[in-house]
């Protein structure tokens, strides 16, 4: 059992993270004016001191505390801290992005503060009489020196709570303004303040936004560091980190292990790569940033340089003006650096730990060689065991190593971060070319290997989203060669109907949905294609009748009153619902109605097929056209009106 200590956009988080598991868990907040839906846990309201908290760990067998308050609620922090430590828990801290210092941004304009005291002094020292405050109501008694001798203006929610708070410390209600009324830039403007007072709130806390909105009116912003979270918290910055914490210190909360895509893995091997050529000392581990700000950390095995005469005979200053590190770049703590060992290219390896996905690569090595080079930019070169492109539409160039587009994206920001040069980083995959036989890699138009791929980043298991994103992939390469319809499919039996049907179409224009019905509509709308053909069995048709876009057993099953009510309206005898009744498959209809009835019946479930896709797709398309092929188990296509 998990107890979450919330109430914030962190909390929400936090929530999702743990429904997903589908385990019971429970969420905690002060007070009850976060409006938050738990599928899987209670939400239980009430300030929680170390006793009531201890009691509350004790009485429901809690084993892990997730602190994902606000990072300004230090007696929460504390009360944590304390229970923790009195029943040995561990603790996991959902912990927010932080970047206080935009690029371009000035920091002479940005004030530093301790804590309230100190920013009062500040103020009063730089001669401010004239202050938005953007703290919140909690912050008035705080601030209580400064405002009764000046001009101060605080932001707060409109909320009752909240303005009873500010007259019970005697601040004039003419000086409050609300969120809803207006953003800071409108606020400035308006009331003119000399400087903006604000917390260190990270970027879900809008710190960067109320920082470019004060040096865009050419106003100093001062700012309240956040205070620091008590020794021994775990810190993670996103869902994913979470998940994974939660994976390792609750085994059994999720039922399946989340693992890592092969362009995560293949970014933490190239950033080690690149560190150790760097000559730095590298870990176990490697952090790698995301592009959603989340940090993470991967496991990595280190290849050294080899001899680096030849770069030095190149360049006698191996990082010379090419190779200058970004100024304000922490690449390692100080005294951790090795020996410079300048080579031409180093080598770091990955094993992909994909978690409980049945992915091929699972617990295959993800190499990464990285070179110098005299280029200005990074340079991505095919490997052993990796595909090279052969067809238009993956947004690859055709003839370049079959690494995609969110990968290239990951590694080139975690290396630029490190090295502001040139660099040919290389992927390999030993024994990829083998595995690729088990992918739809040469439908793709990749060929010789495997393609480096990871949307997400993360691989849950079973991934929804890889599944999804290979879809796409697909149907970019079917517009890519021309294709004039794109056929989808549930799998191989009903593509093999729907070639036969289409023979002249390319084998590109054929696309498995799986399950994911809507998600594959979208895509095609997405993409503003002109015409889609859609074979269906009929145990999906039934779903999908129902309104259900993603047709998963898991998700949703055969509704027999729902079928025999389609029967009873479409006219159909009742012998029909007797016939449903027996069901055990939907297929088992084909033989289990007479004609008449037939007609009736699967022509009422075609068109309700029609209706529910029609939300997404044709009518999200001028002039598209949908196609929908009811289809038996021999390939016959139920013709409604024949």
């Amino acid at each position: 059992m998990i107890l979450i200590l919330g109430g914030t956009t962190e909390g929400r988080l936090a929530v999702r993270v743990a429904d997903a598991a589908g385990t019971p868990y429970w969420y905690s907040t002060r007070g009850d004016l976060q409006q938050i839906e738990c599928k899987h846990g209670e939400h239980i309201t009430g300030a929680l001191d170390a006793a009531s908290m201890l009691a509350f760990c004790e009485e429901n067998d809690i084993r892990l505390l997730v602190d994902a308050a606000h990072p300004f609620a230090t007696e929460l922090h504390r009360t944590v801290a304390s229970v923790a430590a009195s029943l040995s828990l561990p603790v996991v801290r959902v912990e927010r992005v932080y970047s206080p210092v935009m690029p371009g941004s000035d920091p002479a304009s940005l004030h530093w503060c301790d804590d309230y005291d100190d920013a009062i002094s500040r103020l009063e020292a730089d001669g401010v009489t004239r202050l938005l405050a953007l703290t919140g109501v909690q912050t008035i008694a705080k601030l209580r020196p400064y405002w009764e001798r000046r001009d101060c203006w605080f932001r707060i929610l409109r909320r009752e709570e909240s303005q009873e708070k500010a007259a019970q410390q005697g601040f004039p209600a003419e000086r409050l303004v609300y969120y809803d009324e207006e953003d800071e830039a409108a606020l400035i403007a308006r009331l003119q303040p000399q400087a903006i007072l604000t917390k260190e709130s990270g970027e879900s806390g809008g710190f960067p936004q109320k920082l470019a909105a004060a040096q865009a009116a050419g106003i100093p912003l001062y700012a309240v560091r956040r205070p620091a979270l008590p020794a021994g918290f775990e810190v993670v910055t996103g869902e994913h980190g979470l998940r994974k914490a939660i994976e390792r210190l609750v085994p059994g909360f999720f039922p399946l292990r989340s693992g890592f895509t092969t362009g995560a893995c293949a970014t933490a091997a190239a950033k080690a790569a690149l560190l150790a050529l760097l000559g730095h000392e590298v870990g176990e581990t490697v952090d790698i940033l995301f592009p959603d700000g989340e940090t993470l950390s991967l496991p990595v095995e280190l290849q050294y340089p080899r001899s680096g005469a030849a770069f030095l005979r190149r360049n006698q200053n191996p990082r010379g003006d090419r190779g200058r590190l970004p100024r304000g770049t922490l690449i390692s703590p100080p005294g951790q650096c090795m020996p410079p060992r300048y080579g031409d290219a180093a080598t770091a390896i990955v094993v992909k730990d994909a978690g409980d996905d049945p992915d091929v690569t699972n617990g295959r090595q993800i190499v990464a060689t990285v070179a110098f080079s005299d280029e200005p930019w990074i340079h991505f070169l095919q490997g052993e065991g990796v595909g090279r492109v052969t067809l238009p539409g993956l947004g690859i160039p055709v003839g370049g190593p079959a690494i995609n587009r969110v990968p290239r994206q990951m590694m080139e920001q975690n290396l630029s971060a490190l090295y502001d040069g040139g660099l040919d980083v290389t992927i390999s995959v030993p024994g990829g070319r083998e595995l690729a036989q088990r992918k739809f890699n040469p439908k793709l138009g990749i060929v010789d290997g495997l393609s480096i791929i990871g949307t997400s980043r993360i691989v849950r298991p079973f991934s929804n989203e890889a599944f999804v994103e290979a879809i796409r992939r697909e149907v970019e390469v079917a517009v890519a060669v021309g294709s004039p319809m794109l056929v989808i499919n549930s799998g191989a039996k009903s593509e093999a109907f729907l070639k036969a049907r289409y023979p002249d179409l390319p084998p590109q224009a054929f696309v498995h949905y799986g399950n994911f019905i809507g998600e594959t509509l979208k895509i095609a709308a997405d993409l503003r294609l002109p015409k889609v053909v859609m074979g269906i069995m009929l145990g999906k048709a039934v779903k999908l009748a129902e309104g259900h876009l993603d047709t998963h057993s898991r998700s949703v099953v055969m509704n027999k009153e729902f079928l025999k009510g389609v029967a009873a309206e479409a006219g159909c005898s009742p012998v029909a619902a007797e016939a449903i009744d027996r069901l055990t498959l939907a297929r088992e209809l084909w033989n289990g109605l007479g004609d008449a009835d037939a007609r009736c019946f699967f022509g009422a479930i075609l068109d309700r097929c029609y209706a529910v896709c029609d939300s997404v797709y044709p009518s999200a398309v001028p002039a598209a056209s949908l196609t929908i092929l009811l289809l038996d188990e021999d390939g016959n296509v139920f013709e409604p009106y024949s």
